[in-house]
């Protein structure tokens, strides 16, 4: 039941991925140009997943099971580092170039999109070097 809901929940996020109009990486990028023509229209999205997430995780801090009784498991660690900041940089850094980020990208990907799948395939060596450092 767990995968189940996941998938409709993934589809639910796409379409709205698709609907507010996110998986145009000219639209991102548009909204990332302080000094030309911005577009406001991705802060509206994210108030609106703000407005949102806000609630949603202040009942999840209370409860020891999700509704479908599996063990929730939030993020627990408040620390601002090295690696935290660096990692976002590198995040930035590839959403401005690319108007991308993961969830876009995996719904323009399944598209056939040739630049999308090639930042998805970049995205995944990259997550692939992460765990060989980490390891090391």
């Amino acid at each position: 039941m767990g995968s189940f809901i996941g998938a409709v929940a993934g589809l639910l996020f796409g379409l709205g991925l698709i609907v507010s109009g996110m998986v145009e990486p000219a639209k991102v990028q548009g909204f990332l140009d302080l000094a030309g023509a911005w577009d406001p229209s991705l802060a509206l999205v994210m108030a609106g997943a703000i407005a949102v997430g806000l609630p949603a995780f202040a009942l999840a801090a209370r409860r020891r099971e999700s509704f479908l009784g599996l063990q929730m498991r939030l993020p627990t660690s408040t620390l601002v580092d090295r690696r935290l900041v660096g990692g976002s940089l590198l995040f930035g850094i590839g959403w401005g170039l690319a108007g991308l980020c993961p969830g876009p990208a995996l719904v323009v990907a399944g598209s056939g999109d040739a630049k999308a799948l090639g930042f998805v395939a970049a995205m995944v060596a990259g997550m692939a070097v992460f765990e060989w450092l980490e390891r090391r």
